[in-house]
Order: C-alpha cells, then sequence, then structure tokens
C-alpha cells in the first residue's frame, strides 16, 4: 500500500505538518501529492540556489520542474541516516545547475566554431550567411534542432560535439555497440544538417560537421 500524505494526514490543519523527510518516504512510495508538497515549500530557496548558478530566470524555471521529475524518479535512493532531506534536495539542484551550465558554455564554443567556420568561406556567400546570423542567434537555432531529436540521438550528438568523445569513447561510456552509436550520430547529424538548411537557406553553407 502506497504512503499517502492524504491518507496519513500528514499536510492537514489537524495534524503537525509533514516533515521533509516523511514527504521523501511518501513520494518513494508514489505519493505525488508529496512532491507538490516539497515543490511549494521549497521552490523558491532551490531557484535562488540554481539562479547563482545559471543566472537565466526562465532556465532556472525549466530547470526546477526537472529537478523534481528526477526526485520523482531517484526518491527511493534518499536515506534520511544520510542527511537531511532539504540537504539532499540542495545537492541535487546545484549538481544540476552545473551540468546545465557546462552543456550552455559547450553550446557557446559550438557557436563560435561555427561562426569561424562560415568566416572562412567565400566573401559573397559570408555575407549571406553573416545576415541570416544575424537575424537568428545560432545558439538557440542549435538548441532547438537538437531537442527535436530522438534522446538517443540527443546523447550521441552531446556526447560527441560538446563533450568531445569518439565513436568508441561513447559506446565504452554508454554501454551501447558501437555500431548503434555509429547509427544514432549519422542520423542525428544528417537531421540537423537538413534543419540548418531550412534555417540558413539551400545556397548557404553548412559547418562541415553538419554537412552530410
Amino acid at each position: 500500500m502506497l504512503y499517502s500524505i492524504e491518507n496519513h494526514s500528514l499536510e492537514t490543519n489537524a495534524a503537525p505538518a509533514a516533515t521533509d523527510e516523511d514527504l521523501m518516504v511518501a513520494v518513494s512510495g508514489g505519493d505525488q501529492h508529496a512532491l507538490e508538497v516539497l515543490y511549494r515549500r521549497h521552490y523558491a530557496h532551490l531557484k535562488a540556489i540554481v539562479l547563482r548558478v545559471i543566472h537565466d530566470d526562465g532556465l532556472a524555471d525549466d530547470l526546477l520542474q526537472e529537478i523534481f521529475m528526477e526526485v520523482w524518479r531517484l526518491a527511493d535512493r534518499y536515506s534520511a541516516e544520510k542527511g537531511l532531506a532539504l540537504g539532499w534536495l540542495i545537492t541535487l539542484s546545484r549538481r544540476r545547475a552545473i551540468d546545465r551550465l557546462r552543456k550552455l558554455q559547450a553550446y557557446g564554443r559550438v557557436e563560435e566554431k561555427l561562426q569561424k567556420e562560415v568566416q572562412q568561406e567565400p566573401e559573397m556567400t559570408r555575407h549571406d550567411v553573416e545576415h541570416d546570423l544575424a537575424q537568428n542567434d545560432l545558439r538557440e537555432v542549435l538548441r532547438k534542432i537538437i531537442a527535436t531529436l530522438p534522446p538517443a540521438q540527443q546523447q550521441a550528438v552531446d556526447l560527441a560535439f560538446y563533450q568531445g568523445m569518439s565513436q568508441r569513447e561513447i559506446a565504452a561510456h554508454t554501454s551501447i555497440p558501437l555500431g548503434t552509436i555509429k547509427t544514432r550520430l549519422e542520423l542525428g547529424v544528417r537531421k540537423i544538417g537538413g534543419a540548418l538548411r531550412e534555417v540558413l537557406g539551400e545556397s548557404a553553407p553548412i559547418p562541415a560537421a553538419f554537412a552530410k
């Protein structure tokens, strides 16, 4: 039987408010209401922690949604014997914020690399591309394109282009056969190249990494 917050009156006027530790036990048992209580109770505090790292209000809100989905999935790994639930939430939030910052920085490096490649193209075509780039933030364009890929292809592209892993390293890191990794990368790169052509125009030079 699920350990329900509502059934045990842990968050009602008739009984003392449930502790964070009680709520984590309930979440591990599948109680969505307990997760909502934790979210409302600690949203402001955790958002402040995330904002210290990524400095973007909208991204912080999105990341907090992801963090609490992870809390839902990993609640059974929490143990009160190892510390307070709030400390666990803070640690998880800080780690995920740092992970997101690193990914954003990686996008920035890719943007810079792509812009350098564009600058090396012939002057006439470069003028057209620079005009398009002036209308579109390349970082946001890439982020949106990659977000449309299936999760497996997103992972392969992220590890290859943003974390600099070879195909063999990705296969070892993910415990996925090398042939599968090659296929995912090929499909992902092909889709990104096609999407970039739609954004930049068929006549515009596509960065070598995605010109397949």
